[in-house]
């Protein structure tokens, strides 16, 4: 993975709880391009990264710096109380751009909802469609006025496409049927932030009839945490006939990692596609939130960043 060094210019507070951190080369060079809903990933000083969208801010836009907004979480695993805490003059090591979240390039219309900080990916798209002179509408959700972040350059972006809603105000709660049913017949829906709203949009398109190509999600959340009742199982992989054993608390991922096997993943946590693969035999324990409940009734494929086995051996086209 391409590693980049860059120095914090500067730490804003949004809101009480979301900052948003510019982040620009060491050496002043410009940075890497980003299309709109792309993430990089942070690495942290115990070890790990945790992934931020790039926020498209229209003050800066000059390909010299990158902003991502962070919420502190309560509590936080360690990757938002460290983002939190960072001032200008840090240095940070990021991952180049990867993007599980891309926007559509046709002429379609686009609907975008985004709760909370799920604004960030949400944000960088609504800027690519009014540059482009695109149609797009964006409902964005929080719980209380003073709760939603660059909400700013979102009014300069967006002008009277942005409706805000809010949780504690029943005559601006966001009505995600409503929202549905006003968008262009042919819109693509774009959804971020948390999994409620996200399968309350999936729900709510599902029941109108919207083809389920056509809603597009990210979800922002940490991997599950292992249960009480897991137990070891094994890995087979068809290729090599290679067995390896995943221990409770431990993924698949990990597990093969550690036997030498090389994996292709991004998010580990369930809800990017990327790490999917073929179930040749045995019962997955599906833990993702990407399946479809037909995909994970087939036991057919499996996201093996958080899923787990309730048979005692998985065979996988690996």
């Amino acid at each position: 993975m391409t590693e980049l060094t860059l120095i914090v210019r500067e730490a804003i507070a949004e809101t009480p709880l979301v900052k948003a951190i510019v982040l620009g080369s060491a050496d002043g060079a410009p940075l890497p391009p980003a299309a709109p809903g792309a993430h990089v990933r942070v690495a942290l000083p115990e070890g790990g990264d945790r992934p931020y969208s790039l926020v498209d801010h229209p003050d800066h836009r000059d390909g010299g710096t990158w902003v991502l907004g962070v919420r502190l979480e309560d509590p936080s695993a360690g990757g938002s109380r460290f983002m939190h805490g960072l001032a200008p003059g840090d240095r940070v090591t990021t991952s180049a751009p990867q993007n599980n979240f891309p926007l559509h390039e046709d002429a379609r219309p686009a609907l975008l909802i985004a709760g909370g900080i799920g604004i960030t990916p949400i944000l960088s798209m609504a800027a690519a469609l009014a540059r482009a002179g695109r149609d797009f509408r964006l409902h964005y959700a929080g719980r209380a006025r003073g709760q939603l972040a660059f909400l700013a350059p979102l009014a300069r972006i967006c002008g009277d496409r942005l409706a805000c809603h809010y949780d504690d105000e029943p005559e601006t709660r966001l009505d995600v049927g409503k929202a549905l049913a006003e968008a262009p017949a042919d819109a693509v829906v774009y959804v971020c932030g948390p999994e409620g709203m996200i399968e309350a949009v999936k729900a709510a398109a599902a029941g109108m009839g919207i083809a389920p190509e056509r809603v597009r999600s990210e979800l922002f959340t940490k991997a599950p945490a292992a249960g009480a009742d897991d137990t070891a199982f094994e890995v087979e992989l068809r290729s090599t006939g290679q067995v390896v054993t995943v221990a409770p608390g431990e993924s698949i991922i990990d597990a093969l990692e550690a036997a030498g096997v090389d994996v292709l993943y991004d998010c580990r946590r369930g809800d990017c596609g990327i790490c999917q693969c073929d179930v040749i035999e045995g019962v997955p324990d599906h833990r993702d939130v990407i399946l479809s409940d037909a995909e994970k009734a087939s036991g057919k494929v499996m996201q093996i960043c958080v899923s787990r086995a309730k048979s005692s051996r998985l065979v996988l086209d690996l």
